[in-house]
């Protein structure tokens, strides 16, 4: 697989129909089979996740997705499309989900159009959509503040003292994890599955097959350091397959959730509720986070966001560029090295699945 790199910084779209209308162009370039579902909204009907499927010859699958967190979709798009338009192996079968989130795509939200987070809301059978961490309501008025965004305030002094008074690890355990209490908070889980679940729930079979080997890399931005990356494997707690993985992808890439580390346990994560679909099966769920900007200042970008679409609308379309900058870094070394490191990624995947017996 030998991507073009005279492409690479241009193969990031403007924006969700760009990006759409691009991936499609080049999904059908290749003969792909092509499947798309759209996303209802009461104002919107040009939203759809879009699936692009090369069958291979053998029972092994390699699964890229895109955009569950909307805004950040921007670099998963433009991997994809880079792949695309790469040489590629044709013993596997090439998944490609494109924008899992296309309302949050198209209007740089991290969320869905029910203000669910996608990452958040696939809980498995006989989990309830309901809790919090123990913490998020005494945090709720700082994380989720019910009024406009005022002209000035002191977000980095509130910031660094509520860490001052509970610690990093207990902010780790409490923003991020997911909650189900609070539909117009950060990282709201919603109270029921969401149309991107519905939809995956009723295709993914049919998109995977009879693979008895699958590697699956969702990408996202906006956690880590600038222009780095890492595999976060959280379900993954079988020593032996955490050596597997990092002898395929590198040991300093993968990540456990460990209190060391930059991620953190969440509920109704993706990864888990799709290794539970295929129990026959070796399926192999990787995140593949890509640092942006500081995290308080990510933290400060989500707040404001969130507030002003909540409580001024107009505010909210002056943060758009901003909050579309510290998801997808307008910089061209950022873009280049990223998607550079992206198909590396898919590479190394490509790699153990041809090892794969």
């Amino acid at each position: 697989m030998k991507p073009n790199h005279d492409s690479i910084s241009s193969a990031f779209s403007p924006d969700y129909i760009t990006a759409r209308s691009r991936f499609l162009e080049a999904a059908k370039s290749i003969n792909c089979e092509i499947y798309a579902y759209p996303i209802k909204t009461k104002t919107d009907d040009d939203l759809t996740i879009d699936v692009a499927i090369r069958w291979g010859t053998s029972q092994k699958a390699l699964v890229v997705s895109s955009g569950l967190h909307g805004a950040e979709g921007f670099l998963g798009s433009a991997v994809q499309l880079s792949l695309l338009k790469s040489a590629i192996n044709p013993r596997t079968t090439l998944i490609l989900i494109h924008a899992l989130n296309p309302y949050g795509f198209k209007y740089l939200r991290r969320t869905n159009e029910d203000n669910i987070d996608l990452n958040r809301n696939f809980l498995l059978e006989g989990d309830l959509y309901a809790g919090s961490p123990p913490l998020y309501a005494k945090l709720n008025q700082f994380f989720n503040p019910a009024s406009p965004p005022p002209r000035f305030e002191p977000y980095l002094l509130k910031a660094i003292a509520i860490i001052a008074r509970y610690g990093i690890k207990a902010m780790k355990e409490t923003l991020p994890v997911g909650q189900y209490d609070y539909p117009q908070g950060l990282f709201f889980g919603g109270k029921e599955p969401s149309q991107t679940a519905n939809i995956l729930e009723e295709n993914i079979q049919n998109w995977i097959g009879d693979a008895q080997k699958v590697i699956h890399i969702d990408f996202h931005t906006g956690l880590g350091a600038w222009g780095t990356y890492k595999l976060f494997a959280g379900e993954v707690d079988n020593p032996q397959k955490i050596q597997s993985l990092t002898a395929q992808f590198g040991v300093d890439k993968i990540e456990t959730w460990t209190p060391q580390g930059i991620s953190y346990p969440i509920r109704g994560g993706l990864g888990k509720w799709c290794k539970t679909k295929f129990p026959q099966c070796d399926y192999d769920f990787l995140t593949a986070e890509f640092g942006t900007y500081p995290t308080l200042k990510v933290v400060k970008a989500l707040r404001a966001e969130n507030r002003a679409f909540w409580y001024s609308p107009s505010t909210n379309t002056n943060l758009k560029d901003w909050f579309k900058e510290i998801f997808a870094p307008s910089d061209r070394t950022w873009r280049d090295v990223c998607v550079t490191q992206g198909l590396e990624i898919i590479q190394m995947a490509n790699q153990a699945l041809s090892i794969y017996s």
